[in-house]
């Protein structure tokens, strides 16, 4: 399946039903009261996350939506039924805006949440609803509402802990393969990931963690060169970011300044995260001398030899606790 991370929708939530103008007629009462129900409410548009999704893909083709009508009121103080609501289900990570106004109607990042994005109207009352003492035979009904009908933008950014930074052909997805079950395309030439990939990490049960795999960075990439710049917004939410840089690299200083230019230039805020950074292809030589400031740890590993990889998941894994734990105020 192809990986889809933005698209763009019409929704329409159902109107409400009618409300009738009925009076009651039985034998012997000629001059029954009002009886006439409400119409139903009409049906929402509602927004679900579903875990096992990790794409936008199914709204490439289906690009409008429509809930179902609420049922007019009738006699005998019967109300209509409401109409059948739609249900979308998304990716988690999923941001939701009005396409017209720029506003977020909903931040979807938890499996099994929902939101209503377009409510639909409330049924119109029936005439037995106005009646009163002075004023025992209405012959008034209101019509039901229209639901709300809007122009929706979805935005993807996947959740992940670990966000894997590299030039094209640093050895990323060699690396995501061998600590996590993914199976990202491999070759050896650049871009060869044309996507982002998702991996779980599992070291025994009960600690485990997610890795990202994101498209290799280029000079200018926030800018829109390579196939950088559509596929950044998918580290925004990692909570550690691990540079690979090849141990044959010749000047692996200048590699990562202008790998971590690139991050400040989407969203200055990546770099307050804490970085690991990761000489890659390490079975092709020793590291180079390079000194790294504000990191917290730099690992030598060959995804050829499993070399090293026990010793680089192990301090993502203690990573990414240590984040979460400061996240949430543990000490």
């Amino acid at each position: 399946m192809q990986f889809v991370d933005e698209a763009t929708i019409s929704v329409e939530a159902g109107t409400g039903g009618d409300g009738c103008v009925s009076f009651r007629r039985e034998k012997f009462v000629p001059r029954g009261g009002p009886d006439g129900g409400n119409g139903g409410r009409g049906g929402d548009v509602v927004l679900t996350v579903d875990a096992n999704l990790s794409t936008l893909h199914d709204f490439r083709y289906r690009k409008q939506y429509r809930a179902g009508r609420g049922k007019h009121g009738s006699g005998n103080n019967r109300a209509g039924a409401n109409g059948a609501d739609v249900r979308l289900r998304v990716p988690p990570g999923t941001i939701v805006r009005d396409r017209v106004t720029g506003e977020v109607v909903a931040d979807l990042t938890s499996p099994g949440t929902s939101a209503v994005v377009a409510a639909g109207g409330r049924g119109g009352r029936g005439n037995a609803a106005f009646a009163t003492p002075t004023h025992q035979a209405p012959r008034r009904a209101d019509s039901g509402i229209p639901g709300e009908t809007r122009e929706l933008s979805f935005e993807l950014k996947l959740l992940a802990d670990v966000g894997l930074v590299g030039a094209p052909n640093a050895g990323k997805s060699t690396l995501l393969s061998r600590i996590s079950a993914a199976r990202p395309k491999i070759a050896d030439y650049p871009f060869t990931t044309l996507q982002p990939n998702l991996g779980v990490v599992s070291i025994e049960p009960g600690r485990s963690f997610v890795v990202a795999d994101i498209p290799g960075l280029v000079e200018g990439a926030a800018e829109g060169k390579g196939l950088g710049a559509r596929f950044l917004r998918h580290i925004e939410r990692t909570r550690v970011l691990c540079f690979l840089i090849p141990v044959i690299t010749p000047d692996p200083e200048a590699e990562l300044d202008a790998l971590r230019s690139e991050l400040r230039t989407w969203s200055a805020a990546l770099l307050e995260l804490p970085q690991v950074v990761v000489w890659s292809k390490g079975d092709l030589g020793d590291p180079p001398a390079a000194s790294f400031d504000d990191v917290v740890a730099v690992h030598t590993v060959s995804a050829v030899t499993g070399a090293g990889l026990d010793g680089l998941v192990e301090t993502m894994w203690r990573v990414v606790r240590e984040t979460a734990a400061a996240a949430n105020g543990e000490s």
